[in-house]
């Protein structure tokens, strides 16, 4: 496991501080479509994703969702690092995106690594940036960007982090992360089928030029 730790993040952090992970942390494989965070829960550990992709939602009081980011290999989640610190209730919901392997940091040794090491205390604050900026992008494309165009950008961003350009999701699916309803987005990708962008299947997508 301590191969696999190196390859990801041996570019981040020491020797040291990798041996510590390597002690400490309990490796997981996830299958795609594991809800390993669930609103209202405590998180007791912070995980390091090794390979797959994670998406995090944000779920209203009736249920309803919205896609707010993926996390990728080398990512780590602000809000979780978040909950974990303050000890607070998680207020999103994280699905795996793909079979994801991850490493799960118990939350003691995340506090005592702020102090002990400069790596680990910039990899932190450089993933609360980033996470910060990507969750500013999702309220831009709110309220700056049409319907058809968030749609565009949805479709990019799953081939991207799916690496493959067939999309296995339902239009409900898709609507539910893009907090509208099933006949808006099954009329926006008849429109892109159409316009020779997309090909339609059942239960599936196929990318062709966007």
């Amino acid at each position: 496991m301590i191969q696999l730790l190196k390859d990801n993040y041996g570019n981040l952090f020491e020797k040291e501080l990798l041996l510590e992970i390597n002690g400490v942390g309990t490796f997981k494989t996830i299958p795609e479509g594991f809800t390993i965070i669930r609103p209202g829960s405590y998180t007791t550990s912070m995980p390091l994703i090794i390979e797959g992709a994670i998406k995090i939602i944000r779920e209203d009081a009736n249920g309803d969702e919205l896609l707010l980011y993926f996390l990728e290999k080398g990512d780590t989640c602000a809000m979780t690092l978040s909950c974990c610190f303050g000890q607070h209730k998680s207020e999103i919901k994280a699905i795996t995106e793909t079979e994801t392997t991850l490493i799960m940091i118990p939350i003691r040794k995340m506090e005592e690594w702020i102090t002990k090491y400069y790596s680990w205390r910039n990899f932190v604050f450089e993933s609360y940036h980033n996470r910060l900026l990507e969750a500013i992008e999702t309220i831009d494309s709110i309220a700056f960007l049409n319907m058809d165009e968030r749609l565009l950008k949805y479709l990019k961003n799953k081939t991207k982090i799916n690496q493959n350009t067939i999309i296995k999701n339902t239009h409900q699916e898709i609507a539910y992360d893009l907090h509208t309803s099933r006949v808006v987005i099954s009329r926006l990708l008849k429109k892109l089928e159409n316009e020779g962008k997309i090909q339609l299947n059942r239960n599936s997508i196929e990318i062709i030029s966007l």
